[in-house]
């Protein structure tokens, strides 16, 4: 695992911003004094980090490019605390770039000045400013991980975020005898800012990745990666949990290890019942936590991963990345041909099926109580669009036009002038509408092969959907095959949500409600929704603050697949949001 870091802090660099009053200021104080006296009597620790944001140079694919990195390390640190730790993470912003940082997975109860997605609960770092992250971890443990959430900085600012029991407290499984975090993540053998700054321009899809990488390395299977393949030494007979993120921009992958067979004992920081599965299948964002055990023949083993693809006639990285498994056994580490590692059989590219049984085996360990009655009833539409071009402007999209997407045919458009959450705090008018629709606001055949023309241009806005505290949300979210139907990878900021039931077509209440799994479902941050399918959630809205909704495809989301829930405050300081801090920073 990284080496734990206890560095403190340096102080942070005040940014252009209105001064909070002293009487707001001495009440932040005194709450993070709190706070921080009840996790040291609670038998919790202050975890105190700096991270600066830097660029670097790194050699991948036989070309060294300068990218942006978090301490110089890609991927960056990895975080690992127990649950009930506080973080406190000084973010110091060397690049030329704005940045933010989001934890992604984190719940930050009452904290979401911390939460990091640019323009909606923070304005973003600018160059040569900071933001010291505060939050603590309640009530999770699995793996997690972190990211920057501006423009496309997270194909090189990521790290694994891992959250273990408390003291005296165990696994619900078999203490493993060694722990593995292995980051799936996405190269290009080019600068990925002007990659996406280049689509913006012409209004067409961004160029796709060269190379697939775990833990930072694409692997021998590219040029001049072979001597730098991830390597996981391991003993015979012992048991690995090896943590399992996607760290990749735009791509659902599948993931195997020649002849193990993995258990998977987690999800999304969520425990799960034990299912043995010799493939997963991670969505960007999502987390899965496996055990397996070293009972094969002492020798070397591949850990490949490649793309599941679901859009229709859309080109992706077709590529595929490996580390290896390496039996204790004198084998070396020579990567060359006199040895080879066995290969293990990976699914096709579009092979759904298996995508499908492998989420139809994620459940909750034990009963749950999915929350009840239902106060919010929502359907989302989740989809493509295009927009038409301006006036003497050529488009790269089909037809003279640009891409876009859109939640029930509002594509998102992210303020620049303030964030979503001080708006929302400070009562500032004209940032946003808190009127984003309950339901589609036409009714169409979602999955036919010909939607009419007229339903493939959204409304570009900011509109979000207001919460009462405590409310209890479900949500259908239904895909479209306006362009092309395909996998979303759908994460809500702020929340865990238990996942109901999945399928294929157009929901339908009458039927598909009776397919609800109200026992053992399994609780996420991230739902893959089926392509040409749908998916339903539930939740309540137990968390004060604005909580972004995204695709985790960055390509959809900066195209507007996404929207936001406003959710009030409740009764008493434990269901009011904090207080911004004092160095939050402003636009």
């Amino acid at each position: 695992m990284g080496e734990r870091t206890r560095t403190p802090a340096r102080g942070n660099r005040k940014l252009g911003m209105a001064s909070p009053s002293p009487s707001s200021r001495l009440l932040f104080l005194v709450a993070c004094s709190s706070c921080l006296v009840f996790a040291l009597l609670a038998g919790a620790e202050v975890h105190q980090h700096e991270f600066v944001v830097q660029e670097t140079p790194v050699k991948r694919l036989c070309k060294t490019h300068n990218v942006i990195t978090v301490n110089g390390q890609l991927p960056g640190p990895t975080l690992e605390v127990r649950e009930g730790d506080t973080l406190e993470i000084n973010v110091v912003n060397r690049a030329q770039y704005n940045v933010t940082i989001h934890w992604h997975g984190i719940r930050q109860f009452r904290t979401g000045w911390a939460d990091g997605p640019e323009f909606v609960t923070q304005c973003p770092i600018k160059p040569g400013g900071s933001y010291k992250y505060r939050f603590t971890i309640e009530g999770q443990e699995g793996t997690l991980w972190w990211h920057a959430h501006s423009s496309w900085l997270r194909a090189t600012v990521y790290g694994a975020l891992i959250i273990r029991p408390r003291e005296n407290n165990t696994y619900p499984f078999e203490k493993p005898e060694r722990e593995v975090p292995l980051l799936l993540g996405e190269w290009w053998d080019a600068d990925p800012i002007k990659v996406i700054q280049e689509a913006q321009r012409t209004g067409g899809a961004p160029n796709i990745s060269d190379a697939y990488t775990i833990n930072g390395q694409p692997g021998d299977l590219y040029n001049c990666s072979k001597h730098e393949t991830t390597a996981v030494p391991v003993k015979p007979g012992e048991k690995a949990l090896l943590r399992f993120i996607n760290a990749a921009l735009n791509q659902e992958l599948f993931v195997s290890i020649a002849q193990h067979k993995m258990t998977v004992v987690g999800v999304d920081a969520s425990y799960t019942k034990p299912f043995t599965t010799s493939v997963l299948m991670i969505a960007p964002g999502q987390t899965t936590d496996v055990v397996v055990a070293m009972d094969q023949a002492p020798a070397r083993y591949y850990i490949a991963a490649r793309a599941y693809d679901t859009a229709q006639g859309v080109a992706f990285d077709n590529t595929t990345t490996t580390g290896v498994i390496e039996y204790d056994c004198g084998c070396g580490t020579d990567f060359g041909p006199s040895i080879p590692p066995a290969f293990p059989v990976l699914p096709a590219f579009n092979d759904t099926a298996t995508a499908t049984a492998f989420a139809a085996g994620i459940k909750s360990p034990r009963e749950v109580k999915v929350p009840e009655p239902v106060d919010e009833n929502l359907f989302f539409t989740i989809g493509l669009g295009l927009f038409n071009c301006k006036p003497g402007q050529q488009c790269a999209a089909p037809n003279n036009t640009r891409f876009t997407a859109s939640m029930n045919n509002i594509s998102f458009v992210f303020p620049q002038t303030t964030s979503l959450l001080h708006a929302h705090y400070y009562g500032i008018p004209g940032v946003f509408t808190s009127d984003f629709p309950a339901n589609p606001p036409v009714q169409f055949d979602y999955t036919a092969q010909n939607v009419p023309r007229d339903l493939w241009q959204p409304v570009p806005a900011t509109k979000l959907y207001k919460l009462r505290f405590g409310s209890v949300v479900q949500i259908v979210l239904q895909d479209t095959s306006i362009v092309t139907a395909e996998n979303h990878p759908i994460h809500i900021h702020g929340y865990d949500f238990y996942i109901l039931a999945e399928g294929f077509g157009n929901f339908d209440p009458k039927k598909d409600t009776e397919k609800f799994n109200l026992v053992d479902p399994p609780q996420r941050n991230t739902v893959a929704v089926p392509v040409n399918g749908w998916s339903v959630i539930r939740f309540a809205a137990d968390n004060p603050g604005v909580w972004l909704m995204h695709c985790h495809l960055d390509v959809h989301i900066g195209w507007g697949l996404a929207m936001a829930f406003l959710v009030e405050d409740g009764h008493g300081k434990l269901e009011t949001l904090e207080a911004p801090p004092v160095d939050l920073p402003m636009c």
